[in-house]
C-alpha cells in the first residue's frame, strides 16, 4: 500500500515513516499543509496520515482533498489536543480513525493491521461483487445439445491461453461466450476489453488498438495507452474481425505471435501479458481466397474455433431464454400469464436477428403488456419480417396484386429498401451501428445506402 505523511514535527514524521517502511509500505511525506494538500489531492495514496495542526493548510483540508480525489483513500489524523470534538469532526468528514500524540509505535502498528485486513476484505468484496454481476447479467441460458456441446467446450478450453476464433450470426451472443471464457480463466479478475471493429473508423483502428505517442499526429495531444495496454494481464475480444484493415493485420499477427508491438508515432517495444479472442459474422476462409484478410493472420486466430448456433438451431433453448429476459426486466410475474399457443407461435418463427431479436422482442411485449406480438411474428406479420417476406415471396402486403400498375422493378425496389433501412433506424433510435445489427448488414454497406438515397443528413448515431 502507497501511503502519505503530512506532519511538520520531523522526528514525529520519520518515526512513522521508518514503522511503516519497515513493515513493507511504500511511504512519502510532505512537511507543511501545503505540500500535504497537493500530495493529497493526487488520489494516488491508499492511506493519508495528516496531523491536524499544521502550517499553511490544515488537516481537515487534506483529509478533505483527499477523500474527494479517491474516495477509497483511508485517512488517519493526528492530534496533540485530543478532545471528542475533533475527533467527531475528523470522523464526520471520512477519517478513518484518528490517533494522538505522543505516539505510541505499537497502537500505531496495530492500527495500521486493521487498515490491511480491511484493504484486503475490501479488495476480496469488490472481486466478488464483480463476479456475481457478471454471473447475472451475462449468463448462459442454454440446455439444447448444440449448446451443451459448446458449453462443454468453453469449459474445456477456457483455462487455457489459446486464441479463440468464435464465428455466429448477428445477436447470437459472440461476446457472452467471449466473457465465459474469461470469467472461467485464471484471468478472471483482470481486465476484459471488448473491442468492435466495425465501429472503429478506419482511420483510428491502430490508434486505439496499439495506443500513440504525443505529437503522433494532428490532435495527438498526449500520450494514450491503445486496448492492448489497458487490457494487460487480461482479455480483449475484438468483435468483427474481418472488417480490420488489411493493412494493419501484420501488426495484429505480431502481436498474436509475440505478445509485443509499437504505439503509433513511438519507438519502445510495448510488451503484453494478453489473451486474444476474436469473433466473425462472415466466412474469413472466404475472405482469404478473396486476398481481403490474410491468410497467416487467419490460420493464428483459428487455433480454438467456436461456432456459435443460431436461435433457429436452438429452439429448445426458447422458454428457458424468454423466462429469462421477463425476470430481467423485472416482470416475472407476466410468465404465469403465457400459454402454450405462446410459446408454440415463438417457436415458429425463425429468428434472423437470433437472440437479441427474441430479447427485444420480449420487451416490447413487457412494455405494451402485449402477448400477442408472439402471434404476429409467427404469422410472418412483424415489422421488419413483412418487409422482407413481401420483396422476397410477393405477399398481398408488399407487392401490388396483378389487377393493380406495377411500377418500374428498380422504382419498387428501392423504395421498400427505404422503408425498411428507415424502419431499423427508427427502431433503433437512429443508431447507424445497431441499425445494421438488426438488418444483418455489414456498417460500411448501409451508410453507403443512405449517401445513394440522400439519407446521410439525418440526425444518424454511430
Amino acid at each position: 500500500m502507497k501511503v502519505l505523511i503530512v506532519e511538520d514535527e520531523r522526528i514525529t514524521r520519520i518515526t512513522l515513516a521508518n514503522l511503516l517502511k519497515k513493515k513493507g509500505y511504500e511511504v512519502e511525506s510532505a512537511s507543511d499543509g501545503d505540500k500535504g494538500l497537493k500530495k493529497a489531492g493526487s488520489g494516488t495514496y491508499d492511506v493519508v496520515i495528516t496531523d491536524l495542526r499544521l502550517p499553511g493548510k490544515g488537516g481537515i483540508d487534506i483529509l478533505k482533498a483527499a477523500k474527494e480525489s479517491n474516495e477509497n483513500c483511508v485517512v488517519i489524523v493526528i492530534t496533540a489536543y485530543a478532545t471528542v470534538e475533533t475527533a467527531v469532526s475528523a470522523l464526520k468528514l471520512g477519517a478513518y480513525d484518528y490517533i494522538t500524540k505522543p505516539l505510541s509505535p505499537e497502537k500505531f502498528i496495530s492500527l495500521m493491521n486493521n487498515i490491511h485486513d480491511y484493504f484486503e476484505v475490501r479488495v476480496e468484496n469488490k472481486k466478488l461483487k464483480k463476479r456475481l454481476e457478471r454471473m447475472e447479467n451475462k449468463t448462459i441460458i442454454g440446455s439444447s445439445l448444440p449448446m451443451r456441446k459448446l458449453l462443454e467446450t468453453v469449459r474445456n478450453v477456457a483455462g487455457h491461453d489459446y486464441t479463440v476464433l468464435i464465428h455466429g450470426e448477428s445477436g447470437t451472443g459472440k461476446e457472452v461466450i467471449a466473457r465465459a471464457l474469461h470469467q472461467q480463466s485464471d484471468r478472471r479478475d483482470q481486465p476484459f476489453i471488448a473491442v468492435n471493429c466495425a465501429v472503429i473508423p478506419e482511420s483510428l483502428i491502430e490508434s486505439e488498438l496499439f495506443g500513440h505517442e504525443k505529437g503522433a499526429f494532428s490532435g495527438a495531444i498526449q500520450q494514450h495507452n491503445g486496448y492492448f495496454e489497458r487490457a494487460h494481464k487480461g482479455t480483449i475480444f475484438i468483435d468483427d474481425i474481418d472488417d480490420f484493415p488489411l493493412n494493419l493485420q501484420v501488426k495484429l499477427l505480431r502481436v498474436l505471435q509475440e505478445r509485443q508491438f509499437v504505439r503509433v508515432g513511438g519507438m519502445e517495444t510495448i510488451s503484453v501479458d494478453v489473451r486474444v479472442i476474436c469473433a466473425t459474422k462472415v466466412n474469413l476462409e472466404q475472405l482469404v481466397r478473396e486476398n481481403r484478410f490474410r491468410e497467416d493472420l487467419y490460420y493464428r486466430l483459428h487455433i480454438i474455433p467456436l461456432h456459435l448456433p443460431p436461435l433457429r438451431e436452438r429452439m429448445d433453448d426458447i422458454p428457458a431464454l424468454v423466462s429469462h429476459f421477463f425476470k430481467k426486466l423485472g416482470a416475472g410475474d407476466m410468465l404465469s400469464h403465457l400459454d402454450r399457443t405462446f410459446y408454440d407461435n415463438l417457436m415458429t418463427y425463425d429468428w434472423p436477428g437470433n437472440v437479441r431479436q427474441l430479447e427485444n422482442t420480449v420487451e416490447r411485449i413487457v412494455a405494451t403488456s402485449d402477448v400477442g406480438i408472439a402471434a404476429t411474428l409467427a404469422a410472418g406479420r412483424d415489422s421488419l419480417a413483412a418487409g422482407r417476406d413481401s420483396l422476397a415471396a410477393g405477399t398481398a402486403q408488399g407487392v401490388p396484386s396483378t389487377n393493380d400498375q406495377y411500377p418500374p422493378y428498380e422504382e419498387f425496389i428501392q423504395e421498400k429498401e427505404e422503408e425498411i433501412i428507415g424502419w431499423a433506424l427508427e427502431k433503433t433510435g437512429q443508431n447507424i451501428t445497431r441499425a445494421a445489427e438488426l438488418l444483418d448488414l455489414p456498417r460500411g454497406t448501409l451508410r453507403s445506402k443512405l449517401k445513394k438515397k440522400g439519407l446521410s443528413g439525418r440526425k444518424l448515431r454511430n
